[in-house]
């Protein structure tokens, strides 16, 4: 008996330390929040393409409207604004890096010690370029208005306002995630596995929309 025990002690183990990740649960386990993420993004993403096909329909339909209204849109400005987003991914996933590895901020390392830094950091940077770019898009709207191109000017104004203005909600309810999940690396003395998957879902959505504006500037600014 003590041979059986001491059998089945020994290949357990390995069982045990293959199958699971210490603080993080089964390996083999999917995570349910990044799974409704995934679906959630997956509607949002029929969303923006039923965008994309009314933006195509109604070009097709007043391609004259379109050649004289895409002269006005400051494409080099448009480029540099979509830089600042692409940007601003690369540091949500340095900071899914340091969430992963339990890391929720720098602690007592010197602010300009970027190898020290910890999620919030990254996270911080992230939102202030998330919200230069909405700053971005703000400023582009004043200059189309003094243009002329307004909502209900005409079928280019509508297009394009509905489209760039809904990924700009989008990307405000991003910022708002942002404030959320560097807000709990405040209230919270442990920092659980459970809050670095905030943090991952919170990159998830980030980076769709960072992905659908890059298809938005493609199409409205590149194509026209």
């Amino acid at each position: 008996m003590a041979l059986v025990a001491t059998a089945s002690a020994v290949t357990s183990e390995p069982s045990r330390s293959a199958g699971s990740i210490p603080g993080h649960g089964p390996v083999s386990r999917p995570n349910m929040v990044s799974v409704g993420t995934i679906v959630w993004l997956s509607s949002e993403l029929m969303f923006f393409a039923g965008l994309f096909a009314m933006y195509f329909t109604i070009r097709s339909v007043e391609p004259d409207l379109w050649k004289v209204k895409t002269d006005v849109l400051n494409v080099p400005y448009a480029t540099v604004n979509t830089i600042i987003l692409v940007i601003s991914s690369v540091w949500c996933q340095l900071g899914v890096h340091a969430a992963e590895h339990g890391k929720p901020h720098r602690g007592a390392a010197r602010l300009l010690s970027l190898k020290e830094w910890g999620m919030r950091e990254w996270y911080v940077l992230t939102y202030v370029f998330g919200a230069i770019f909405v700053s971005g898009q703000v400023l582009e709207y004043s200059e189309l208005v003094h243009e002329g191109i307004t909502l209900s000017s005409d079928a280019y104004g509508s297009v394009f306002y509905l489209t760039t203005g809904f990924h700009a909600l989008h990307v405000t309810g991003g910022l708002l995630a942002f404030l959320l999940i560097i807000g709990r690396t405040f209230t919270t003395r442990h920092y659980s596995h459970a809050q670095a998957a905030g943090a991952v879902v919170t990159s998830y959505y980030w980076h769709f929309v960072d992905v659908v504006w890059i298809a938005l500037f493609a199409t409205i600014y590149l194509l026209q």
